[in-house]
């Protein structure tokens, strides 16, 4: 419950993130119930391939419809539906987004062009490759807690100054989803810690602060934002927005998967937080920064904490893609691949059809089919693809046991988790159980959360476990567990056997390669 507040009135929570395919925003009660809730559908751009960008006016755009849709009636004077208390205002905004991304704006704030996303957009690999030789790749994993990949928002900014020297010699400002909606609300200039330290090869976790002489050389002449944590206030809002009113605090945020861990709890050393989403994300709270060459080390989203994580480059965006290939909605595709049973009648997918992140690190990685024969089904290649996801989340979880993490609870979040198949069959190829919370709606709800601290006695001790109790549990079935261990040695041998095969695909694939003028003090 929320206390201390200085009116009678009960306080109300806005939570809002921008994810890769859709905005979602919450109306939250001071007892977590969820009030209201809304979603604004979008797509990113791809350019070309292994690019993949969004205007970030969208981000705002659906900010506002959201906020409008969800507080309207709380305005002065609007007729408040049955919905809500008559007393509620509301007493805080949350703020969270996909990322990392690299959104270059000028003075005011106005960006130079659209935003780069997070590590699906694979368009540096030369700068990653530069910036490991000037740097030194060791030196780099060491200092920062990540090595750099397609995940680090540093070698997508030397890709802009290398390749766009017009919008670069407007670009003073570095935003991300949440600092630029923040930014939006309040004027604020500032980043959350956790993005931050996902900005590879610009911040320091130990020191929690900017790297002075690696941003000089990446980003030179960009003004690097104020730093908080991610419940922090960024500021209070400039102006009325619907029900929103003048002067509500604003968190500064912070990317999406950290707040969907917040969402359900998952934030305790041993927990690993799983995100069904349009790609697969996993969170693992570790009690000391660790480092591997392969996940991301990463500060956590309150002060003290740290995590090694780890994202798939695809898990809901290949079922959305068999979904529409094939006609048939999920229901129907879902029935069909629980009637094909373990091991897909025989079919084995590797899901990198876009590249594949940790801990593969590879962003020329492509989907493959193997066993396919005349006999096999639509429901037998989307069975291959949930379990393709497993296999991936398996591979994942043992990097990261490898590299030291306690991986003792296991929180799954986000859409995937609705139906009962898909949760089942990562239980049963990893041989973990799931704890799935009554809300599964995720970022926006851990927003909204983190918002609550600024009006919570306790700051970020607020008791989340009392607003987001488990709903299920999902167990794995040892009938099927050697069944898996088979075909999950077959998916690690398929990788290496046609990776040169991919590559060369992969290749045939990409554009020709531009003019590439080197900027003055580019690393070399």
């Amino acid at each position: 419950m929320l206390v201390g507040m200085p009116s009678p009135t009960t306080p109300g929570l806005v939570g809002v993130d921008v994810g890769t395919s859709s905005t979602k925003g919450v109306l939250v009660g001071p007892d977590g119930a969820i009030l209201r809730s809304t979603t604004r559908a979008h797509v990113v751009d791809r350019p070309q391939p292994g690019h993949v960008e969004m205007d970030a006016q969208v981000w705002w755009d659906e900010l506002v419809d959201v906020v409008t849709e969800l507080t309207a009636d709380l305005a002065p004077g609007a007729v408040r539906g049955p919905d809500v208390p008559a007393d509620l205002e509301v007493a805080a905004v949350g703020l969270s987004g996909m990322g990392p991304c690299v959104l270059l704006a000028d003075e005011q704030g106005t960006p130079v062009r659209p935003a780069i996303l997070y590590g699906v957009d694979t368009r540096a690999t030369e700068q990653i490759a530069e910036l490991d030789e000037a740097l030194g790749r060791a030196t780099v994993l060491d200092r920062c807690g990540s090595a750099l990949s397609s995940q680090a928002a540093g070698p997508k900014i030397a890709w802009v100054r290398r390749h766009e020297p017009g919008a670069w010699a407007r670009a003073r400002r570095l935003f991300m989803p949440a600092s630029y909606l923040a930014f939006r609300l309040t004027g604020a200039y500032v980043l959350d810690h956790h993005s931050a330290s996902q900005s590879t090869p610009l911040y320091d976790p130990r020191d929690h602060d900017w790297i002075g002489e690696w941003a000089a050389l990446v980003a030179p002449g960009l003004e690097l934002p104020a730093l908080r944590w991610p419940g922090e206030a960024a500021g209070v809002t400039r102006e009325r927005l619907a029900g929103v009113a003048a002067g509500t605090p604003v968190v500064t945020g912070t990317i999406d998967a950290w707040s969907e861990a917040v969402s359900v709890d998952a934030t305790h050393v041993g927990d690993l937080m799983l995100m069904y989403g349009t790609t697969m994300f996993l969170v693992a709270t570790v009690a000391e920064p660790l480092r591997s060459e392969t996940m991301w080390g990463t500060v956590g989203a309150y002060p003290g904490t740290h995590s090694l994580a780890g994202g798939m480059a695809t898990s809901g965006a290949v079922t959305s893609w068999l979904k529409d290939l094939t006609g048939a909605d999920y229901p129907e595709l879902l029935a069909e691949a629980a009637a094909s049973g373990p091991g897909a009648r025989g079919l084995l997918l590797l899901p990198y059809l876009a590249g594949e992140r940790t801990p593969v690190q590879d962003p020329d990685a492509r989907g493959v089919v193997a066993g396919l024969t005349l006999s096999h089904t639509r429901g037998d290649l989307y069975r291959a693809a949930l379990e393709a996801t497993a296999f991936g989340v398996r591979h994942n979880v043992e990097t990261l046991r490898a590299a030291g993490a306690d991986v003792s609870r296991v929180v799954a979040v986000g859409g995937g988790t609705q139906g009962d198949l898909w949760t089942q069959v990562v239980s049963d190829v990893t041989g973990l159980p799931q704890v799935v919370p009554t809300s599964t709606i995720g970022a926006s709800y851990g927003a909204a959360m983190l918002a609550a601290g600024l009006v919570h006695e306790q700051g970020h001790l607020l008791d989340v476990a009392a607003w987001n109790p488990p709903a299920r549990f999902v167990r794995p079935d040892p009938a099927v567990r050697g069944v898996y261990d088979e075909l999950y040695g077959l998916y690690r041998d398929l990788y290496p056997a046609t990776r040169d095969v991919v590559h060369a695909l992969a290749r045939r694939a990409a554009p020709p390669a531009p003019d590439r003028t080197a900027l003055e003090g580019a690393p070399a």
